[in-house]
């Protein structure tokens, strides 16, 4: 390799938070590298810090201004984290998507939602087949995770091998997609591997991972022991837990039902794809209306608390024509992820006050991660030996863990966020530029930037509350007496029963007359003088500073 040329690696997005994952790699030299893309994922927002947005995005603001040198995007598997931006984003990048069949599935399916060109995306062919993007070759290693045909990256250049672990657990025999193979790890480490790139989520949890086939003995023996209608949810993407909650549900004579659409699409994604094969007879919900409640089993959506999915919706009354009663079963075939305990609780709650009997993974064992735990990432470096482990996919004290855990086995580290360019060629790699980098918001069918000031100002609006003041200026420049006031998210009362908004508009009949000519002539001054008048009475009254608009309009002579 040449000494001008360098390997870089450059997060844009999930590293120092779990979801929205994004990740360049380049090789060139310096300011004219090539670039390939690993995946382009969204992350989910909430009411308290992006309230009213639909999905965040990656800041992918320094790739785009480079595109012309993008020989490819690769995506690793199915998941949104890692899939779900691609049809929002593509326009800036417009390069090849390379995905293995189930994931090309879904791939084309959100650019063909987005108005781009489905035919972009290419499915490429599994280990030791390789795809050529510029000076990269690239080949999906098969591994196991909680959706089928999950791939880790096998990325060789002229500055060395790297492998993009991906998503992963070490399963051995994951029921649905392919077992982890150990063997084809250590071959693939024998070629010498320059950095290893890691999923961290586990890193904290220390006991070896448990396999997805250890679950369908337990799962049957409790459905077969439900007496009421029985719900069961999970996440729609983990096609092996579907399978096996179905499974039980028609061992112990019960009618299917999926409930939910991102349910029944990863069902007909994984039988059209096939890698979902013999899944039981399901039928729609309209039509198991018509069969007693104690022979159903209902797989919806929802496992994550989210307010418009089949589990919310059963929780606060009838859905679909179906309702949840006392003496029912709710079964949460999943780990809450961190930050949506609240969502969950809700729900968990609402059900408890309905008589179901909830049972998670604190009642027993009905749910495996998808994740390598610590023993698992251990032996993932010491199948691949790699001369640098840089964690990703995690918040940043999974990063830093990680990392810890890496150097106690003799593998030199590099922590890594988002936006740290790392230089993985010459003798001393390590991050040598930090990029600035953001989100992007999809805000019903827009999207704006973290920075732009409409959600910052969405949630002052929320926080304090908004007083609209209207004035009238005559021809003459005099500011007719009076002003019309209009408040939204603040008491309507103040004390004794008096109204906020004529106090305000009181206060304001008493300040109008005494303006200077100079105030009523500038419009940034007169709003400035009104905003001060309407927070003072607000604070003396309510203990509140709202937000304050003016609208002035100045009649024009004749």
């Amino acid at each position: 390799m040449s000494k001008s040329k360098r390997l870089i690696y450059l997060p844009l997005g999930g590293a120092g938070e779990i979801g929205m994952n994004c990740y360049v790699y380049g090789f060139g030299a310096e300011g004219k590298e090539r670039f390939i893309l690993v995946d382009i994922g969204v992350s989910f927002p909430d009411m308290d810090g992006t309230p009213g947005v639909d999905l965040i995005l990656p800041d992918i603001a320094w790739l785009a201004e480079r595109s012309d040198r993008l020989d490819g995007i690769f995506i690793t598997h199915a998941h949104e984290d890692h899939v779900g931006a691609v049809g929002h984003l593509y326009r800036h990048l417009k390069a090849p998507v390379f995905a293995r069949p189930f994931t090309a599935y879904h791939a084309r399916r959100k650019l063909e939602e987005t108005g781009a060109d489905p035919d972009v995306v290419v499915e490429a062919p599994v280990w030791p087949e390789t795809v050529t993007a510029g000076p990269f070759t690239v080949g999906f290693a098969p591994t196991s995770h909680s959706i089928p045909e999950a791939s880790a990256l096998v990325i060789d250049s002229p500055g060395g091998r790297i492998v993009h672990s991906g998503d992963f657990k070490i399963d051995h025999d994951p029921r649905v997609g392919e077992p982890f193979d150990e063997a084809m790890w250590e071959e693939i480490g024998k070629a010498g591997v320059r950095a290893l790139i890691c999923d961290s989520t586990n890193v904290f949890s220390r006991h070896e991972g448990r396999s997805e086939s250890e679950l369908p003995k337990p799962i049957t023996e409790l459905v077969a022991g439900a007496r009421g209608m029985v719900v069961a949810t999970t996440f729609a993407s983990n096609i092996a837990r579907l399978k096996t909650l179905a499974e039980a549900g028609k061992a112990a004579g019960r009618t299917i039902v999926l409930m939910g659409r991102a349910m029944k699409r990863m069902v007909t994604a994984g039988v059209e794809t096939g890698v979902l094969k013999d899944f039981p007879a399901t039928i729609s919900p309209e039509d198991a209306t018509q069969i007693p409640r104690e022979n159903l089993m209902l797989i919806v959506t929802g496992s994550q608390g989210e307010r418009r999915a089949a589990s919310a919706q059963l929780s606060r009354g009838k859905y679909l024509g179906h309702q949840l009663k006392e003496g029912d079963m709710f079964l949460f075939s999943s780990k809450t992820i961190p930050g949506n305990e609240i969502g969950v609780a809700r729900i968990q709650n609402a059900m408890s006050e309905l008589g179901v009997e909830i049972v998670d993974e604190q009642s027993g064992f009905y749910h495996v991660s998808g994740h390598a735990n610590r023993p698992d990432l251990q032996k993932m470096h010491a199948l691949v030996k790699p001369q640098i482990l840089i964690p990703n996919h995690g918040e940043h004290r999974h990063l830093r863990e990680h990392c810890r855990v890496g150097e106690g086995g003799g593998v030199s580290s590099i922590l890594a966020p988002n936006g740290s360019l790392v230089q993985l060629s010459g003798n001393a790699p390590g991050v040598v530029e930090h990029v600035e980098v953001s989100r992007t918001y999809l805000d019903g069918s827009r999207l704006i930037g973290a920075f732009d000031g409409v959600v910052r100002d969405r949630m002052k609006l929320a926080l304090n509350g908004l007083v609209v003041v209207a004035l009238i200026v005559d021809e003459d420049d005099t500011l007719l007496e009076g002003a019309w006031v209009e408040t939204r998210g603040l008491p309507e009362t103040i004390g004794k029963g008096a109204s906020l908004q004529e106090a305000l508009e009181d206060n304001l009949e008493g300040l109008l007359p005494r303006l200077d000519d100079k105030t009523v002539m500038d419009d940034d001054k007169l709003e400035d003088a009104v905003k001060r008048a309407v927070r003072q009475v607000c604070v003396a009254e309510i203990g509140r500073k709202p937000e304050v608009t003016v609208i002035t309009s100045r009649l024009m002579a004749d």
